[in-house]
C-alpha cells in the first residue's frame, strides 16, 4: 500500500529499508528513488499548467501552510469535447433540468474550448422532452426554447478541503437580467439536476442524530444499520458551495441591501434549516432568528453584503414529517462592465470540519481581494458542519424564471410559456432578454490547490473517511436517465474517426491511423484531445485497500526501471527460497492478523462497513412544478 506523504501525512512506507546486505539495499534504495519520483506524479494536473502555478499562498489571514497544484485545466487544446465518455475530468450533460423553474435544456454541443478557454454557448433553439402533469396524473410532451450546458465533474474529480480558483469571463450583456452563469461545488453523493440522486441528500452536512429530521436525512447518525460501505451513525449529505452565480440586469437600487445590479452571489447552501420564523425574501432577518458572525469586506472598492433575496429551501413532500429545510448563508458583490468583457478571478478557501463535525471554515475571493467568510462557530445555530465531503466542481449557464425575471408576473401577461419570437410568451422576459442571445461563458482556467501534510485535505471522490463508491452502485438510477445502462461511460481512448494526425489531438495527442485516431501515452479521448486523469492513490472500498492508479513514466525512468525490476525479482526469489528454508526448520504453529480496521483522520478505529443489502428499495424522484414526487407518494 503506497501513500504520497505531501498529501496524506502518512510516511511512506519501504520494507527494502530493512534489508541486510548491501546488494538488496542498493536495488531497493534505487527503487525508492523511482517510485518517490514516479508517485509525484500529479494525475490531474494540465501539462500544460506552468510551473509557476505549481503552488500557491493561501490568502487567509493566519495560514502559512504551504499549498501544492493536486487538479488544473487550462482548456488550451482547441475543439475539445466533453460529451459524456470524451473526457475525464468533466463531463457535459445531455439532459432537461427539472430544478429551480428552468427554461433551459443541457446540451454537450453548446460548450467546448475555443482560443484557449472554455466556452458554453447559451443559444435559443427548441427541445422536447418528457414531462408530467400532476393534476392529471399523465406524462406528456413539453418544449424548452433555450439550450445551454452543464460542465460537471461528478464521480470523476473530487476534494475534501482546499483551495480553487476559476478565471473566467461572464456571458451576456451586464444591463440585461435573466442569465444565470455558475461555477460552484456539491456533495459527490448528489448528481447535479439529476433531482433522485439529490432529495434527503442535499444539503445536508449534519452527523448529529436528532429524530426531528432522521427521515428527512437518508444518512442519519441515528441510524446503527449503513449498508452500502457506509459507517453507522455517521450523517452524511452533499452540502453545496457557490463560488459565483452572477446576476446582470438595470443597475438601480434594490431593497434592504446597498448592492446594486450587476452582482453575483457566493453562498454556503446546508441542511438542517432553521424551521421556524424564517427570515421573508427581500428583507433583513430578524434579530436572534438567522445566523450570526459571519465576515463581509471591509475593503474600499469591494461592496459586498448579506444577500436578502435568498436564504434556502424548503423540500415539500405530501407526508409532512419528510418535508426539510434547507438554509444558504449568502452574501451578493457588486460588479461592473469589466466582468463581462474581462476576465476575473474567481477563489474559495475551504477549510473542512473536523471527524466531529467541529471546526473548518469557507473564504471567498475575487482577484485576491476578500469578500466573504463563515467560520464554524457562524452554523452553531443549528448544529450543522463546515462541509466534510467530498465535493466536485460545476460550471453552468442556465436560465430561470426565478432568477433575474420580473416579479410578479407583469400585468396582462400569465408567465405560462416563455419564447423568444412568439408575441404570446415573450411577456414574462426581462427588458431586452432576448436580443441576449447567442452568449458565451467563458473560463480561461481552474486550479485546485491543498495543504501538504495535511490529513483533512484529500483527493477522491470515495474516500477512506466518507466512502460514496458502493453507494451509488447501489442506487445507480437516481443518477442517470431512463433508458441508459450506466451513470457514466467509460472514457474511450482513441478510435475516432480521423482524416489527418492534426484530427488526433491537434497533432499532438495522437496519430490517424487507417481513418481511425490512436492515443500517444498521457492523452486520451475518442480523439486524443484530453489529458489523462486520474488519482493517484483511490481507494478502492472493494477490498478496504489504497489502490495505486496506473501512471506514465517518464521516458528517462524507463531504462532504470528496467533494471531495478530485474533486481527485485532475483532478490525476492532469493527471499522466498530462504523464508521456506528456514520456515521448514520451525515447529511452531502460525497465526493470522485480522485485517486492519479502518481509521478515520488517524484519531480512533471505526467499524467496518456494512455489506450492501440488495433488498433495499431505490426510490427515484422527477421535478414537478417545483415539488419533487416520488414513486412512494
Amino acid at each position: 500500500m503506497l501513500h504520497d506523504s505531501r498529501k496524506s501525512g502518512k510516511a511512506q512506507y519501504f520494507p527494502w529499508r530493512q534489508s541486510k546486505t548491501s546488494m538488496t539495499a542498493f536495488i531497493f534504495a534505487a527503487a525508492e528513488i523511482l517510485l518517490t519520483n514516479s508517485t509525484a506524479l500529479a494525475g490531474w494536473i494540465d501539462p500544460d499548467t506552468q510551473l509557476k502555478f505549481r503552488s500557491a499562498k493561501p490568502l487567509t489571514l493566519g495560514d502559512n501552510r504551504e499549498f501544492t497544484l493536486v487538479f488544473s485545466d487550462e482548456f488550451e487544446r482547441e475543439g475539445r469535447t466533453f460529451r459524456d465518455g470524451d473526457d475525464p475530468r468533466w463531463t457535459a450533460i445531455d439532459k432537461n433540468d427539472y430544478t429551480n423553474a428552468a427554461l433551459h435544456f443541457y446540451s454537450s454541443e453548446n460548450v467546448k474550448t475555443e482560443n484557449g478557454a472554455l466556452n458554453i454557448t447559451t443559444t435559443l433553439k427548441t427541445n422536447s422532452y418528457v414531462a408530467f402533469d400532476e393534476d392529471k396524473k399523465i406524462f406528456y410532451t413539453d418544449k424548452k426554447h433555450i439550450q445551454s450546458a452543464m460542465l460537471q465533474g461528478w464521480n470523476k474529480f473530487c476534494i475534501t478541503g482546499g483551495i480553487v480558483e476559476f478565471r473566467a469571463k461572464l456571458p451576456g450583456k451586464p444591463q440585461i437580467g435573466g442569465l444565470w452563469p455558475a461555477l460552484w461545488m456539491l456533495g459527490n453523493l448528489a448528481r447535479a439536476s439529476y433531482v433522485g440522486s439529490s432529495d434527503y441528500m442535499w444539503p445536508w452536512s449534519y452527523n448529529k442524530c436528532d429524530k426531528l429530521n432522521q427521515l428527512s436525512q437518508e444518512i442519519s447518525a441515528c441510524q446503527k444499520v449503513h449498508h452500502y460501505g457506509l459507517y453507522p451513525y455517521m450523517g452524511r449529505g452533499a452540502p453545496e458551495i457557490d463560488v459565483l452565480e452572477a446576476m446582470g440586469g438595470a443597475p438601480g437600487k434594490l431593497p434592504h441591501t446597498p448592492i446594486q445590479r450587476p452582482y453575483f452571489s457566493t453562498s454556503l447552501q446546508i441542511a438542517p434549516g432553521i424551521r421556524n420564523n424564517r427570515p421573508q425574501v427581500g428583507n433583513l432577518p430578524p434579530e436572534g432568528h438567522w445566523y450570526h458572525g459571519m465576515e463581509y469586506s471591509e475593503e474600499d472598492g469591494n461592496t459586498t453584503g448579506l444577500n436578502p433575496f435568498f436564504y434556502g429551501v424548503t423540500l415539500v413532500h405530501k407526508q409532512k414529517s419528510y418535508t426539510y429545510q434547507s438554509d444558504a448563508l449568502s452574501a451578493n458583490t457588486q460588479i461592473g462592465a469589466s466582468h463581462f468583457s474581462d476576465y476575473h478571478t474567481y477563489r474559495v478557501e475551504w477549510e473542512p470540519s473536523d471527524a466531529d463535525g467541529k471546526g473548518g471554515y469557507i473564504k471567498w475571493y475575487s482577484d485576491d481581494k476578500f469578500l466573504y467568510g463563515i467560520n464554524a462557530q457562524v452554523l452553531n445555530f443549528t448544529g450543522a458542519a463546515i462541509p466534510n465531503e467530498p465535493m466536485y466542481l460545476l460550471i453552468n449557464t442556465a436560465v430561470s424564471s426565478d432568477w433575474g425575471f420580473p416579479k410578479p408576473c407583469p400585468e396582462f401577461c400569465d408567465c405560462e410559456c416563455y419564447e423568444c419570437g412568439n408575441p404570446d410568451c415573450e411577456c414574462g422576459f426581462p427588458d431586452d432578454f432576448c436580443s441576449n442571445f447567442p452568449n458565451q461563458f467563458e473560463v480561461d482556467y481552474v486550479r485546485v490547490y491543498q495543504a501538504v501534510n495535511d490529513s483533512k485535505h484529500e483527493l477522491g471522490c470515495s474516500t477512506e473517511s466518507h466512502p460514496t463508491e458502493q453507494f451509488i452502485k447501489g442506487h445507480e438510477k437516481r443518477y442517470m436517465e431512463k433508458g441508459q445502462k450506466q451513470p457514466l461511460l467509460n472514457v474511450q481512448n482513441g478510435g475516432g474517426t480521423c482524416d489527418s494526425d492534426e484530427d488526433c489531438g491537434s497533432g499532438n495527442g495522437g496519430r490517424c491511423t487507417r481513418n481511425v485516431c490512436v492515443c500517444n501515452e498521457g492523452n486520451t479521448g475518442p480523439m486524443c484531445m484530453a489529458y489523462a486523469g486520474f488519482d493517484d492513490n483511490p481507494f478502492s472500498h472493494e477490498d478496504g485497500s489504497l489502490t495505486l492508479s496506473s501512471f506514465v513514466l517518464p521516458g528517462g525512468f524507463i531504462g532504470f526501471a528496467a533494471i531495478v525490476i530485474m533486481g527485485l525479482v532475483a532478490v525476492l526469489i532469493k527471499d522466498v527460497v530462504m523464508k521456506k528454508k528456514h520456515e521448514s526448520t520451525k515447529n511452531t504453529n502460525g497465526t493470522v492478523s485480522p485485517s486492519p480496521s479502518y481509521y478515520y483522520q488517524g484519531k480512533q478505529s471505526m467499524p467496518q462497513p456494512l455489506a450492501a443489502n440488495p433488498q433495499q428499495k431505490v426510490v427515484t424522484y422527477c421535478m414537478i412544478d417545483g415539488k419533487l414526487v416520488g414513486d412512494n407518494e
